[in-house]
């Protein structure tokens, strides 16, 4: 190993006395106010818009920096890597041994379920990535890609960022109480089942918990600097990460304190709390923690791999509309060859053509040896919001001798989902997309599907089960789903859904990408997801103008779906050429893509009519007593602030989050 990588404890300036009963309290105490103060200001990390996603954004790559000035190492010339313990293995297979540290997130006593491998800058590999999909590229095609720089490369899918943060606050404490302050425990741990089953709300279901759960949800007060003065930040970026809610939050901080012994019996209790969630008997599937669905759907994609084909030459069929998590993996299994399923500009696509490539290569052989092994979609489009019709896509595809996997990531959280009736074979989702966002994935496989060898296994198993708190939160939010209601849920974000439908196409200048009813006779209808694009206005002004003037969080670009977006947007062959030659030039623009609002379950309808009123401004059209009104909401004067202003006041609130988190 590199000398300048290795470390101990006096190189870093660690205490090594004896941790006290009263400094594991306070180094506790510090811990859950931090990332309490994190997850206030919570959102997912780049190319979102508003003053949470900055502020995560931020302080996602201040835990770089910090891991660095733990282990004494300078910035310019080392990266950090954050993966979950089995990729962060699997990363550092491919490295040069001498040029990266691994530091295990182990090291802190506790098991925040995510590992740093720190590398030489000049040492990063620049082929295909380990793994795919998710931020790991600027742009693709149907056959080519152009890969992120570092360190988006290396960290397939939506990062475990609150875990991230509890590592490197961790770091920081025990530098200054001791390596080994977090390794007590409080007074009093709490067993898998009293985490789960009891405390706040339990007892509540339907409207009334739904309602009693609003009032938890952190950072719901907290209020952001608008062109209009001080108001509560509204997240409308739902489908790129869930914010969480008291009880969850809860579940988590407890769980964290548990040993192995019992952090596997938190893994047993969610683990069949997922199955009857998913409708999938754990007599006939198999249920996997992971760190986020891109790495279930990798993990998938190596597992089938491993499955002897015969004398076929396999093929795997995906959609037009797919996330890169669902169509990148595919495109590396040794021996198979990817084909895709068109799709409409409103998100759907023909069954007949699934039919007739189905029969046509599998029954009638017209292709040679080719045969569909798999078919893949998502359950709902994460541009679009449409849903498919899972039931009649797995009968036809089981009628023809294949398999079919669902991409849940946009799914889980708003509709109700049954594997074994239905009639789906794998599944992927994540608890960041069901208001756990603590770095928790899930693949569910039916039993005997996924080859793996017992070390290959056991360490899939042991990498998922090093973040007892993401279960544990995972359990608790699928809980009060369930508790809650899927009728209800699919209700409450249909009228809001409805209703941004009805009234934002009337906006001149505003187009709506995908259906324009939440409810279109005949087919399954769509999820919260608003697409949509302004006339002769960039999609990252939209965004920035939504968050300065309506204290907003939304969502733009190509949305890690490269295909449909460009679809959607009109793209010819011609001009796809001459943007990819462009970003080949350039690499560091980002490309445009469209808009997207997104609605939870914390959403009402009041934060629909806020969206609607600001692009009505945005647009400049709007009557005078809008207008005024929407200048008399300001606490500190009549007269409104200009955008520079209010993003002067944006780093000020991004410094204050990040003294409240990091000191």
């Amino acid at each position: 190993m590199n000398k300048s990588l290795t470390t101990d404890n006096s190189q870093a300036g660690m205490k090594t006395s004896q941790p006290t009963i009263g400094n594991t309290d306070q180094a506790f105490a510090g811990l859950e106010k931090s990332l309490f103060a994190a997850l206030e200001r919570y959102s997912n990390v780049h190319r979102g818009s508003g003053h949470f996603s900055a502020f995560s954004t931020h302080i996602y790559e201040k835990a770089r920096e910090i891991v660095l000035s733990y282990l004494g190492l300078d910035k310019k010339k080392y990266q950090v890597i954050f993966l979950s313990p089995r990729r962060a293995k699997s990363f550092a297979g491919t490295l040069n041994p001498e040029s990266f540290k691994l530091l295990p997130g182990r090291v802190t006593g506790l098991s925040p379920g995510v590992d740093a491998v720190v590398v030489e800058r000049t040492a990063l590999p620049k082929c295909t990535p380990f793994e795919t999909g998710g931020g790991t590229t600027k742009l693709y095609g149907p056959d080519w890609v152009i890969w992120a720089g570092q360190p988006d490369r290396f960290e397939a899918g939506t990062p475990a960022i609150i875990n991230i943060i509890a590592f490197a606050k961790m770091l920081q404490i025990m530098k200054r109480m001791g390596k080994d302050v977090f390794r007590g425990n409080p007074l009093k741990v709490l067993t898998p089942p009293e985490i789960l089953y009891s405390g706040e709300l339990m007892n509540l279901e339907g409207p009334e918990l739904l309602h009693a759960l609003r009032e938890t949800l952190i950072g719901r007060d907290l209020q952001v600097q608008t062109t209009t003065g001080l108001r509560p930040f509204i997240n409308l970026d739902n489908s790129a990460s869930t914010p969480a809610f008291r009880p969850v939050w809860e579940a988590f901080r407890q769980a964290i304190h548990l040993n192995d012994q019992e952090g596997a019996g938190m893994a047993r209790e969610v683990r069949q709390i997922c199955a009857e969630a998913m409708g999938a008997p754990l007599a006939e599937y198999d249920v996997i923690f992971t760190s986020n669905t891109t790495e279930s759907i990798n993990l998938a994609a190596v597992g089938l791999g491993n499955n002897p084909t015969g004398d076929t030459d396999p093929l795997i069929l995906t959609t037009a509309l797919e996330h890169s998590s669902n169509d990148l993996p595919w495109r590396t299994v040794p021996g198979h060859s990817v084909i895709r399923l068109e799709a409409d500009n409103e998100g759907i696509f023909d069954l007949k053509s699934l039919e007739d490539l189905l029969g046509n290569y599998n029954e009638k052989g017209l292709h040679g040896k080719n045969r569909i092994r798999l078919v893949t979609v998502s359950g709902a489009s994460n541009v679009l919001g449409t849903c498919n019709d899972l039931a009649a896509i797995a009968t036809m595809v089981h009628r023809h001798g294949a398999l079919l996997m669902v991409d849940a990531a946009q799914l889980a959280a708003h509709r109700k989902i049954s594997m074994e009736t239905t009639g789906i074979d794998l599944l992927a989702f994540s608890a960041h997309k069901v208001y756990a966002p603590f770095g928790t994935g899930v693949l569910i496989a039916r039993k005997g599907l996924l080859q793996f060898n017992d070390t290959e296994l056991k360490q899939i198993m042991a990498s998922g089960e090093e973040n007892p708190g993401g279960i544990a939160s995972l359990g608790k939010a699928l809980l009060l789903l369930q508790k809650i209601g899927f009728n209800l849920i699919e209700s409450e974000e249909q009228k809001l859904t409805g209703k941004a439908l009805r009234e934002i196409p009337l906006i001149p200048g505003i187009k709506i990408h995908g259906m324009l009813s939440a409810e279109p006779k005949g087919r399954i209808g769509k999820t919260g997801v608003i697409g949509f694009t302004v006339k002769s206005m960039m999609p990252s002004t939209v965004a920035r103008k939504l968050a300065l003037m309506g204290g907003m969080g939304t969502r733009y670009g190509c949305l890690c779906a490269h295909l449909i977006i460009k679809q959607v947007s009109g793209f010819t062959p011609f001009q796809e050429k001459i943007q990819r030659m462009i970003l080949k030039i350039v690499p560091i623009l980002n490309l445009q893509g469209i808009n997207r609002a997104s609605f939870g379950i914390q959403n009402t309808e009041a934060d629909v009519d806020a969206l609607i009123d600001e692009l009505k401004l945005i647009m400049g059209n709007t009557d005078k007593k809008l207008k005024n009104n929407h200048l008399q909401q300001t606490e500190i004067s009549t007269k409104q602030l200009s955008e520079k202003v209010v993003k002067k006041h944006l780093h000020e609130f991004i410094a204050e989050g990040e003294r409240l988190v990091f000191g």
